[in-house]
């Protein structure tokens, strides 16, 4: 089953491409995605990576947690599911 990774503190140059480059170091990179804002299509300087086994996952987050990439150490962990946001009725 696919692990989804949380990588943060990513530098506003930070590309999908160098992402899936240094995950697919430990494995197979199923997908990668950084967020971007909406209203600047900026970086939000955040994005996910998902790995299609768990054992490269665990290793990816162990050695790229506190890892430099463009310049800045970035934080890797596994990602944990968004909780829903109450919704208000105008």
């Amino acid at each position: 089953m696919a692990k989804k990774i949380y990588v943060g503190n990513l530098s506003y140059s930070t590309t999908e491409e160098t992402l899936r480059n240094q995950f697919s170091q430990f494995g197979e990179v199923v997908s990668v995605a950084i967020i971007m804002d909406k209203m600047t299509n900026r970086s939000k300087g955040f994005g996910f990576v998902e790995m299609a086994e768990d054992g490269a996952a665990a290793e990816a987050i162990s050695t790229l947690n506190q890892k430099e990439i463009d310049g800045r150490k970035v934080r890797v962990n596994e990602a944990e599911e968004r909780k829903p946001r109450p919704r208000f009725n105008k």
